[in-house]
């Protein structure tokens, strides 16, 4: 057997792997890893296997197939008032995570520092650290979970090559503003910081607040790297479908890696995902309503509980206190809920660099009423 030193030596399997499993092999609820249990639009899923019956099975082009990326120019457009070249602007992913993967392999080298804001999404810092970076935790301010711009400029260095804004944050669900813009636009001045989007929930947000995407902003866009999921948005995340757009010499570098990473994505949904864009340009402006629904049913159901909410500002994720059930450091806490109470959940620990002393743990809501409703008379009972 060859000797071999890992790349990644202090990283495991997953969180969402470890937590579905324990649910699968507990026969417990599984409000644990962001999938619906509920199906894609059936017109979408008829487009698609239409396209498969017709032939439609070889290699698309690398950066996606042009008429998908022409519908997502219009609905770029149309919602954010941004003209982009589907030729030259937009590229199709295998999913939001090779997105992110290929946007920080393509612009990091060995030394540069990436700032991420914990609790943070589990990609970001094994990417950074294989392109030979060094990844830069800031925390995000509980119980609101801001940012802290002026901690931001003191962590700025020569070394600062990039900024990861994750806007509606996934696990907290927490949303930017604004004012965040305005503050990250003065830190950024006159750098050679590049910003990556995630935005993958952009069409998830709640209680009539504005999605402030790195599209409105003039003085940031021209830097950016934006990151949205087709997964998220049509309730199939199994389909690993996503786009990349950035200015045309940030997505020339961007597509130096994802042609080696990916090449190019499924051929018949990118045909389906066209089409149905075409037809069903509502189906996104319909989905901040749709999953408001289930984030109010779920925090009714769990009102006679001993969990404390504060409600989701985006996402389809619902953060709880559990201080009033346990003393117990949440991975344990989660344990348990799984394997003796019949619910899986996430602890929030893992996504930071340095645990905070507040007990969160996070549920998915992307759920049937049936599937929330057995799930808090459970969560009710502990």
């Amino acid at each position: 057997m060859p000797k071999t030193t890992s790349k990644l030596p202090d990283t495991g399997t997953t969180i969402f792997t470890i937590m579905s499993n324990m649910a699968h092999d507990h026969d417990a609820l599984n409000l644990s890893q962001g999938f619906p249990d509920f199906s894609a639009p059936a017109e979408l899923l008829e487009l698609i296997n239409q396209h498969m019956l017709t032939g439609h099975n070889q290699y698309a082009p690398m950066p996606g197939l042009p008429k998908l990326r022409e519908q997502i120019a219009i609905k770029i457009r149309d919602i954010y008032g941004r003209s982009m070249s589907p030729e030259t602007e937009i590229t199709v992913t295998s999913g939001g995570t090779e997105a992110l993967f290929s946007a920080i392999e393509a612009f990091v080298h060995p030394g540069d520092e990436v700032i991420v804001f914990d609790p943070a999404y589990d990609s970001y810092d094994p990417a950074v650290r294989l392109a030979g970076g060094h990844a830069i935790h800031l925390p995000l301010v509980a119980p609101g979970f801001s940012v802290d711009w002026d901690r931001v400029a003191h962590a700025v260095s020569s070394k600062t090559r990039m900024i990861v804004l994750n806007t509606p944050h996934n696990p907290t669900g927490a949303v930017l503003s604004g004012a965040d813009m305005t503050a990250l636009a003065e830190i950024v001045r006159d750098t050679d910081i590049i910003l990556l989007g995630d935005e993958v929930y952009e069409h998830i947000i709640f209680d009539y607040r504005r999605h402030e995407s790195l599209h409105y902003h003039p003085e940031l866009v021209d830097r950016s790297l934006i990151v949205s999921s087709f997964g998220k948005t049509y309730h199939a995340t199994g389909w690993k479908i996503g786009y990349c757009v950035a200015p045309e010499p940030l997505m020339l570098e961007f597509r130096r890696v994802h042609q080696f990473v990916q090449f190019c994505v499924v051929t018949p949904m990118q045909f389906g995902l066209a089409d149905y864009m075409e037809s069903s340009p509502e189906h996104c402006h319909q989905l901040a309503d749709f999953y408001q629904e289930k984030r109010d049913h779920f925090a009714r159901l769990l009102d006679g509980s001993r969990f404390r909410l504060t409600p989701s500002a985006g996402t389809y994720f619902q953060l709880a206190d559990y201080s009033e059930i346990s003393a117990d450091a949440d991975i344990e806490f989660t344990r348990w809920m799984t394997t003796e109470k019949g619910v899986a959940t996430i602890p929030v620990s893992v996504f930071y660099e340095s645990p905070p002393e507040q007990q969160y743990i996070r549920f998915c809501f992307a759920k049937n009423e049936n599937t929330l409703e057995q799930a808090a008379e459970l969560l009710c009972a502990i």
